[in-house]
């Protein structure tokens, strides 16, 4: 069976819903941040050396970072569903969305964050995440534009991966500006198994 070591509020819960739409039986590992710093708890060093949140088990293998997970569940269990034939052109736009979100995508956004919650004036790094978050969320937003998915107008891995982006930029306040976002995130929110995610982030949150 595989375990998921999930932190409460974290980028795991995409793996939860990742999970649950490949029918995988898995079992979660619930770990919960300090109430006073908010990162991680020491024990999560015991599963993974960084201490960070997604990791999984599968037999004796131990995976982290949220788009490696997503790739190897997909292409071990996923008998065709949830990413494109490897020898599409969707498949390169497939990868492409994959890596975006956990780097071009969150860089920025986690930046405005930290920023936000120290709360000292920056002399740079405030002004950049701004206009960087614009230049990223306006790309994003524009790449949907008459799309109801990522790519091939289903669902696949990219999309998940990409819900944590949504929900940040939810988070934020921002998504009433980028109306083609805001749809997506509808939809998103609207497949069965998400809705299970979010559950199952409440119940161990």
């Amino acid at each position: 069976m595989i375990k998921l070591h999930h932190l409460n509020q974290s980028r795991s819960k995409r793996i939860i819903w990742l999970l649950e739409e490949l029918g995988l039986e898995y079992q979660i590992v619930p770990y919960k941040r300090d109430s006073v710093t908010f990162l991680a708890p020491p024990e999560l060093k015991n599963i993974h050396p960084l201490g960070k949140s997604p990791v999984i088990e599968d037999g004796e293998k131990v995976i982290a970072e949220s788009g490696a997970i997503t790739e190897y569940l997909i292409e071990r269990y996923g008998s065709g569903s949830l990413a494109p034939a490897r020898d599409s052109d969707a498949y390169v736009d497939y990868l492409q969305w994959l890596h975006f979100a956990e780097s071009s995508a969150m860089l920025p956004l986690l930046l405005k964050m930290f920023v936000s919650k120290d709360g000292a004036k920056t002399n740079f790094l405030g002004d950049y995440a701004n206009a960087e978050c614009v230049k990223v969320l306006g790309y994003f937003d524009a790449c949907l534009e008459g799309k109801t998915y990522l790519v091939e107008e289903r669902l696949t891995g990219a999309d998940i991966l990409m819900s944590f982006v949504v929900e940040i930029v939810a988070r934020f306040g921002l998504i009433e500006r980028f109306p083609n976002i805001q749809r997506y995130a509808s939809t998103l929110e609207g497949h069965e198994k998400h809705r299970a995610a979010e559950q199952l982030e409440r119940l161990y949150g």
